[in-house]
């Protein structure tokens, strides 16, 4: 039997999941069978959706156990970056709903507050969940409560400084806090760095086998007293392995593991042991990311995170043309051969950023530094001193983090850093924590940076060669995600002059200045305006910083109205640059300003958000029109 939800089916056992209270409910013979539904519906739902289908498949028989375990809202559970939540919110009365996540009015893609009780902690970005958890732990100790804090982080998030941070901290703020190491080698690509080595040898060494075996053996014994000696046989045990406890007990944590992250007696068992702990505990448990479906196993960073797929065998369409990404990966990696300065860097991102392209064929200039946006910024400045062309290639949404690098290490020192902002304006469906609607506001008041976004392809392509060759400070380019309007690069690139934008078209009604991609936008106003008899000049003004003053003042002074456009929030964004070089040369010409509003924006399709908030030509039609009567 299957109940109907819309024009989704949920298996028998799912269906009558509503809450945390119907998991306990359930007779322990079922339990597999409800991983098995819940697997089932993931793989089927999310080939409609697109969505986090890896990391969910590999936490399914761990976020049963802890909902069998636990009592949420009561006790609560953060799931680092918590992408790998959906499972979570199935088991907490969503269920019903799984098929609209990441769809405009559906499930969010990521845990969130406003969302659910259960939602204890939204997330979005690595290394989050530690500290917060072990805030609440302490907020829990001061009101006097006894309910459990459990952070469920990968190991991929133990590369962030974050959480090395909050670690130090664990044993002088509370003696009750659980943290699972959710070990699968991978975060969105494989994981790097000496922590991806040191999990790898605890999950190979031998020793490992034979916890496991001794692990197996302890489900089936019964009492206070098995689980007491279990305990004290896993942590003899795994005092054999690469001293895990140099890592974790000189941290204040009594450190249990690894063990089978798939094994669900085991783990609703282990579980039931760690919450009678009065001392801070991590529980090491190794999973498949991507486990009961043969594509997602076979290649776990496509789905990782992945738009709609065959679930025959996980195939996706092939994008008619290159996206900025793809453009970015194959520009840099062709000037590279030619330049034995130049490196390429990122945080953890390869396949998104599309440095595997430069990895593939230069490997020996290409860094992956894991999941450090502020140690990889640094490390390119390291590259720059030695006379190196380091291009740091960091989503937007992630640079963020590394602000501080920016201004006092890149820009205060001069240093030629070239940031390379992928996912520059909407990232649609991943919503508020990945739309890249901020870094010209966090660029805009740092001296001496220069800062760009292309209108198309062939011209993004003379700007990263423009970053290439210029040595005299730091450069940074925006590019959003996915495609352009397909135009073909040329041949071979040329250089642009700092700080001059482009006249596209002359005229004396109004000036539309249009950054980057929303040129398409532009010229769909323009011909519109021209249909009812304006005379519209059209500007591709290609720096955000410097400003192409000069242009700019001159066609706010030749027009009735200016009206910017931008991929990004209004707040201290483009327009409001133009804004303020107007109002110091004592110009008042009005300025109408098309971006985002001054709010986080929701979750959706591009087109619609867009539509919602006044990205379009009919609202710049509308709002410039007044001016011209």
């Amino acid at each position: 039997m299957t109940t109907k939800s819309g024009s989704f089916e949920l298996p028998e056992l799912l269906s009558q999941i509503h809450g945390p209270e119907d998991v306990k409910a359930l007779p322990d013979d079922q339990l597999d069978n409800l991983c098995e539904e819940i697997r089932h519906t993931l793989i089927h739902s999310l080939s409609r959706t697109g969505g986090h289908l890896g990391p969910n498949l590999g936490v399914i028989e761990l976020t049963v156990a802890l909902h069998r375990v636990f009592d949420s809202p009561e006790d609560k559970f953060l799931f680092d970056v918590s992408h790998q939540g959906y499972v979570h919110k199935m088991l907490t009365g969503r269920a019903d709903t799984i098929h609209t996540i990441r769809t405009p009015g559906g499930l969010n893609g990521f845990l969130l507050r406003t969302e659910s009780e259960h939602d204890c902690y939204g997330a979005g970005h690595a290394g989050t969940a530690l500290s917060a958890a072990l805030g609440m732990a302490s907020a829990r100790d001061l009101k006097g409560d006894d309910n459990h804090v459990v952070a469920v982080a990968g190991d991929a998030a133990f590369t962030c400084g974050t959480t090395l941070e909050a670690m130090n901290n664990v044993e002088e703020t509370t003696k009750k806090f659980i943290v699972v190491l959710n070990d699968n080698e991978w975060s969105i690509d494989r994981n790097v760095g000496a922590m991806a080595k040191y999990f790898n040898a605890l999950q190979t060494h031998p020793t490992f086998s034979s916890v496991r075996h001794k692990a197996a053996e302890f489900v089936g014994k019964i009492g206070g007293e098995s689980v007491r000696k279990f305990a004290h046989k896993v942590e003899r045990n795994t005092k054999n392995l690469i001293v895990p406890n140099v890592l974790f007990e000189k941290f204040g944590m009594r450190y249990y593991g690894p063990i089978d992250g798939h094994d669900l007696p085991l783990l609703i068992r282990t579980f039931e042991h760690l919450k009678t702990q009065n001392e801070p505990v991590i529980l090491h448990i190794i999973t498949e990311k991507g486990r009961g479906y043969d594509p997602a196993l076979a290649n776990p960073g496509k789905f990782h995170g992945l738009g709609t797929y065959k679930i025959e065998d996980g195939s996706t369409a092939a994008a008619e043309t290159p996206s900025y990404s793809e453009l970015f990966g194959r520009a840099v990696t062709d000037f590279a051969k030619k330049d034995p300065k130049i490196t390429a860097i990122t945080a953890a991102m390869p396949g998104g950023t599309k440095l595997e392209i430069f990895k593939e064929e230069i490997n020996e200039r290409y860094f992956d530094v894991g999941i450090a946006e502020e140690h990889a910024a640094l490390f390119a400045c390291g590259h720059a001193t030695q006379g190196f062309r380091p291009f740091l290639a960091i989503y937007s949404t992630f640079m963020q983090r590394a602000i501080d690098m920016i201004i006092h290490d890149i820009a205060l020192q001069n240093l030629p850093v070239r940031l390379c902002m992928d996912r520059g304006g909407l990232s649609g469906d991943d919503g508020p924590t990945h739309h890249g609607l901020f870094d010209i506001a966090y660029l805009r008041a740092v001296p001496g940076l220069i800062h760009m976004q292309a209108k198309d392809e062939d011209e993004f392509i003379d700007m990263l060669w423009t970053m290439a060759n210029y040595d005299d400070g730091p450069t940074a380019i925006r590019y959003p995600r996915g495609a352009g309007m397909g135009t073909r690069p040329k041949a071979e690139p040329v250089m642009l002059e700092i700080g001059q934008g482009e006249v596209i078209q002359d005229g004396s009604d109004v000036a539309i200045i249009s950054l980057g991609h929303m040129y398409e936008t532009a010229l769909e106003t323009k011909e519109q305006l021209e249909a009812l008899g304006h005379s519209v000049a059209l500007i591709n003004p290609r720096f955000i910083k410097p400003l192409d003053a000069d242009l700019i003042q001159t066609y706010a002074e030749k027009c009735k109205i200016v009206c910017t456009m931008e991929d990004h929030v209004l707040a201290n964004g483009f327009g409001a640059s133009v804004v303020e070089l107007l109002s110091d040369n004592d110009i008042h010409t009005p300025v109408v300003r098309i971006g985002w509003p001054d709010q986080f924006v929701d979750h959706g399709k591009v087109d619609e958000l867009r539509e919602k908030h006044g990205l379009t030509a009919d609202n710049a039609i509308n709002l410039v029109t007044p001016y011209l009567t």
